[in-house]
This record gives C-alpha cells, structure tokens and sequence, in this order.
C-alpha cells in the first residue's frame, strides 16, 4: 500500500418505517457492491438492543426520552463508525439518526425538533446518502403481520402514517433517494446500484459529484 492516505469511505443509511424490507435491501445491496469489487461493511441501528427497547418503550410516553436513549446508542458507536469508513470502500447502515428524527422527531414541537437534529450532528457521523423506502403503511403493517403477531411499541398504524410523513419531508434533502418499496428486491437492488453511481464499476460517488 502507498503511503498516500486512504479517503473516507461513503456512508450509506436505509432507511423506512417498518415493515419496508429495509434490512432485506441492506444485506442484498451489499452484496452488490462486493460482486462489483468494493469492500463493504454493515451495520444496523439501535446497536445495543436494551437501549433499543428502552428507546422503543420511552417513546410511547414521551417521544423526547425515546429520541436521547437512541441518541446515546448512536453515540456510543460513533468511534466504530469512523474506523469503518476508514477501512471499508461503502458503509451500510440499516437506519440512522433520520430514524429518530422521523419516529420521535415527528411527535415533538418544531422548534424541539430543530434542537433534536442539532444533537445528532454532535452525537454521530451523518450519512453522506439515504436510501428511502416508501411504502403504505398499511401494506407495511400486513408485512409486519406476517412476519410476527407480536408489534413493538411503534408499529401502530397511526404512528407509521405520522412518520411516513416526516420521511416524505426529509427525502427533499440534497442525497436522498426515494425507492417503491412494493418492487421485487432485485428492481430495488439494481435502481440503487444506480442512484448510487455504482453500475459502471467500484467508484464512490459522493453527493457534491466527486468520485475517488
């Protein structure tokens, strides 16, 4: 290897309500982008499943103490996110801070959303693009039936109508790419491969254009 400094690699969120088949489009696009010779790590979020369900459950009550417990999981893991970027060509995360902006976020005042955002600039790396799955959220909740009778605190119909909202809001951001979450997971695959610059061969395409 040279001496020259290897760039950051580029960080990719997934992100959706549930029942969207985000972590079924993060496993297959992975590996995607490893047949095309880039190295790729995976990570999902919440990284600690007791501070998840203790994130879930606050949230019901009080959508501000759900936000900090997923706030404080994402920041314990910061460090891990660097040193992959620093290792791997592409990092998919399945969610992101834009989960807690969009699940909890959603449920508070705007000018405490405002102050929740700021949080998380502080408290984690931003993703450099997002990959959005949209669906209705009630195809979304016949999903989430099939796949288990049991529904966590927010996969209530009421509460996936809000946030599917706020995600509708989000993806007019600069970087964001919007998916039909009712096509095959191979249409998926193949229309982010290209939304993300990855079909004509191993190059990072990072939102300002520049590609390494």
């Amino acid at each position: 290897m040279s001496g020259r400094r290897r760039r950051r690699g580029l960080l990719v969120a997934l992100e959706g309500i549930d029942g969207t088949g985000k972590s079924t489009l993060t496993g297959a696009l992975a590996t995607a982008l490893r047949r095309r010779g880039l190295s790729v790590a995976v990570r999902r979020e919440p990284a600690d499943p007791r501070l998840g369900r203790l994130a879930q459950e606050a949230s019901v009550l009080d959508a501000w103490t759900g936000a900090v417990y997923f706030t404080v999981d994402r920041h314990l893991v910061q460090g891990e996110v660097r040193r992959d970027l620093a290792r791997y060509d592409v990092v998919l995360s399945d969610r992101s801070y834009f989960s807690t902006l969009a699940y909890q976020g959603s449920a508070l005042p705007p000018r405490d959303r405002g102050r929740l955002e700021r949080i998380q600039w502080e408290a984690t790396v931003a993703p450099d693009r997002v990959v959005l799955l949209e669906l209705a959220p009630s195809e979304a909740l016949q999903r989430l039936e099939r796949r288990s009778r049991t529904r966590a605190p927010l996969e209530r119909r009421r509460t996936l109508e809000r946030v599917a909202r706020a995600y509708r809001r989000l993806s007019r951001r600069p970087g964001w790419i919007v998916l039909d979450g009712r096509r095959p997971a191979r249409e998926l695959v193949a229309a982010a491969v290209r939304a993300l610059g990855f079909d004509r061969g191993p190059r990072v395409t990072r939102p300002g254009g520049e590609r390494r």
